[in-house]
């Protein structure tokens, strides 16, 4: 067994190009919304490699790649990718995401990273991109390469991306997580909030103790790939723990959850405030609680873990009113995969995801996200999420979602995509539409008449520290992406 960390982790990979890119992205901090970093480091690769390029006022980074000898009539293709990163860490990892480089791991045929997200969603895009325009064995026509940011907090990028910076007949995103697959359609999504006003009290401290709940060692993941698996999502268990405790009586001060709008939540807390004399029954309870989920999610979360420990008296607590209607609509939201499609064996048509919750400045807020390849279906669980929430009380907010990507089951893009597989992997591709977002939907919307692909190498743990990419899986990913290039820009 291979075990190497940082630099030394990609030695002797191939192609070097690419992994030689990748870990020099890896050691730029890159969360959504936070990119002016690595955006200045690819302006700097397309200085250094005499590119004609433009940035838009959000960051989007448009580069022109000349053709290869004798291919300057060849359609002009877009390779795509989006700069920013989900980050997210172990709890206990030491690790400033604002200043700290990813540390790689090699582990056999897997490169990961120490307690964090790899950031390999979609930072082997941007790489594989910067390697086509470096590598003198690529054989391409015209080429636009387009980096987008924001992609992961609710595709900003592609939704502000101007509609006459692309001249590209063709594109290929590079964000696809399964080797051997190509894309084809995505779902289109929007989130849906509720927001409170904390209705609190006094607390009680006489013969009182205060209680820090802890949900941990879920897996969480891709809110939209991983949906269907189901998964625990902490949020939701954290509000099935207080209602097993609520023949005790505790108070509420506090409810924290989840991390990311397009993550399943790995992790939630609660601080409570309960009798001295019922703190052994807390404890009791906590794991009566635990062997319940884990004989629910025993095959999905194994590490499923409930704790508590003694936590800084509140000065106040939740109103009993207020925090019954709280919990009861934690316990209401739906979570999880809705719908299966009747057109696509084995894709979910909708779902939904209760994403966060966060409690800052006197107000609560909880966070969820909806997603469907049917635009109705996504409006009415939209819809029927918020009714709940306003129910509750909450104030409720809805981003203005972002639209799904119809597949084209007879475009010339897939025909020649298609074929360069059978030749290089010696069977024929899985196509397939996948249950998230891709920037495709928003483009396409864009440019229309566009043909649009998707691919990529094998991914596992998006979204989540247990990201890992498949070594293997990059070259041959590499390898594809070449040959379609080449076989898009040979003459008629």
């Amino acid at each position: 067994m291979t075990d190497m960390s940082t630099q030394s982790a990609i030695e002797g990979l191939q192609p070097q190009l690419l992994w030689r890119y990748f870990y020099e992205i890896s050691q730029i901090p890159r969360c959504s919304k936070k990119e002016e970093r690595i955006t200045d480091y690819l302006e700097a690769q397309f200085r250094r490699l005499k590119l004609r390029y433009s940035r838009d006022k959000q960051g989007n980074l448009v580069a022109r790649v000349p053709a290869s000898r004798g291919r300057k009539e060849a359609p002009t293709v877009a390779l795509q990718a989006h700069s920013d990163m989900v980050c997210e860490k172990n709890r206990g990892t030491q690790h400033d995401f604002d200043r700290d480089p990813i540390r790689l791991v090699r582990h056999d045929e897997w490169i990961g990273a120490e307690g964090t997200t790899l950031g390999a969603d979609n930072g082997i895009g941007v790489a594989a991109a910067l390697a086509i325009a470096s590598d003198p064995t690529a054989v391409h026509g015209p080429l636009e390469i387009l980096i987008t940011v924001d992609e992961e907090t609710g595709l900003n990028g592609a939704k502000n991306l101007s509609t006459n910076v692309l001249k590209a007949r063709y594109l290929l995103n590079l964000d696809t997580e399964e080797d051997g697959v190509f894309c084809i359609g995505c779902a289109g999504g929007v989130d849906t909030n509720g927001t409170f006003r904390i209705k609190t009290e006094p607390t009680d401290t006489q013969g009182r103790v205060a209680l820090a709940l802890h949900i941990s060692g879920l897996k969480g993941g891709h809110s939209g790939m991983d949906i269907h698996l189901g998964r625990a999502n902490a949020i939701k268990l954290l509000a099935r723990t207080l209602y097993e405790l609520a023949p005790l009586k505790p108070h509420i001060a506090s409810l924290q959850g989840g991390s990311k709008r397009n993550a399943i939540a790995r992790e939630a807390e609660a601080v409570i405030v309960v009798s001295a004399d019922q703190v052994s029954q807390v404890y009791a309870r906590l794991v009566q609680c635990q062997e319940m989920f884990l004989s629910e999610f025993k095959a999905t979360d194994p590490e499923l873990r409930i704790s508590a420990e003694t936590a800084p008296m509140p000065e106040r607590v939740y109103t009993k009113r207020f925090a019954d209607r709280v919990l009861q609509l934690l316990l209401t939201l739906p979570h999880g995969s809705v719908r299966m499609s009747t057109d696509i064996e084995g894709l979910v048509e909708t779902s939904t995801n209760l994403a966060t919750v966060a409690q800052e400045n006197g107000r609560l807020t909880i966070g969820t996200s909806q997603r469907s390849s049917v635009e109705p279906a996504k409006r009415h669980l939209a819809a029927s999420v918020a009714a709940g929430m306003k129910l509750a009380g909450a104030k409720v907010s809805q981003s203005d979602g972002y639209p799904g990507w119809q597949p084209n089951l007879n475009s010339h893009l897939l025909a020649v995509g298609r074929r360069a597989a059978e030749q290089l992997l010696g069977h024929p591709p899985r196509v397939e539409a996948i249950h998230a977002g891709l920037e495709c939907g928003l483009i396409g919307a864009k440019y229309p008449g566009m043909e649009m692909l998707s691919l990529g190498p094998t991914i596992t743990g998006a979204h989540s520290p247990d990201e890992r990419v498949h070594i293997p899986a990059v070259a041959r990913f590499y390898e594809l992406l070449k040959r379609i290039l080449d076989d898009l820009s040979r003459p008629a």
